[in-house]
């Protein structure tokens, strides 16, 4: 079986040396094992990585140490290299999200991203409202106005740029260094939804506003309505796309 959903195409005379190959072999094994494509149990070698993708033993390794750092798979001596269950894997690195929404399971993952997310980011937002500093409570409302802006415009990339920033800076800004450390989480979930197509070209008004009731309510400091205003993105991103 392959390692992977689709071939690397490498070139075949650095010998495995160029800069970006380790970084392509990991993203090929890795949707791999993230699609089920290499199922829990399945054993890899260096050898057949080396064979498959025409690389050297050490970027052979260093994919492997990689992946066993998200605890993808583990290593034995005379058991070899096997893939972990599901269970053991670093749900939260934001490489293996993006793998997992790029493969068929995505709907489950998805789902998983979004209750992860009404749990999280409500609390976030009301922390948000008490401990925000001036300068993040001004960045909001203003990141809360370009919203409505590049949302009525029709401007996805934009708008995606932005919420990715809007949502990350109220994380930052909640003062609990453990919903901080799902930035890249958050970011990967909204740039997957748009490169996907599961974005409307233009945000419905109820989310355009709840953003910006968002943002207001932190700025003057109101923990109630900035968590119900949070309630209702959310809401609105499990409806749009069926989660119930």
């Amino acid at each position: 079986m392959s390692t992977a959903s689709y071939q690397y195409q490498g070139n075949a005379d650095d010998g495995g040396s160029s800069p970006a190959m380790p970084g392509r072999v990991v993203e090929a094994v890795g949707v791999a094992i993230a699609s089920g494509d290499l199922p829990p149990g399945s054993r890899l070698t260096l050898e057949g990585l080396q064979q498959e993708y025409g690389i050297s033993r050490t970027v052979a390794r260093d994919t492997m140490k990689v992946l066993e750092s998200m605890n993808l798979v583990y290593s034995r001596r005379r058991v070899g290299i096997v893939v972990q269950e599901p269970r053991h894997w670093n749900v939260f690195d934001p490489k293996l999200v993006r793998w997992r929404l790029a493969s068929d399971r995505r709907e489950l993952q998805y789902s998983s991203l979004t209750e992860l997310r009404i749990a999280v980011e409500p609390i976030a937002a009301a922390g948000a409202a008490r401990r925000a500093s001036a300068a993040e409570r001004a960045q909001l409302v203003t990141l809360g106005a370009e919203l409505r802006r590049l949302g009525e415009a029709g401007d996805l990339q934009g708008f995606l740029a932005a919420d990715i920033e809007f949502h990350q800076l109220l994380l930052r800004s909640c003062g609990n260094e453990m919903f901080q450390a799902l930035e890249g989480m958050v970011a990967e979930v909204l740039t997957s939804r748009t490169q996907q197509g599961l974005m409307p070209f233009k945000p419905r008004n109820e989310a355009l506003q709840a953003h910006e009731d968002v943002a207001a309510a932190v700025a003057r400091g109101d923990t109630v309505v900035a968590e119900t205003a949070m309630h209702h993105i959310l809401d609105e991103v499990r409806n749009a796309m069926g989660l119930h």
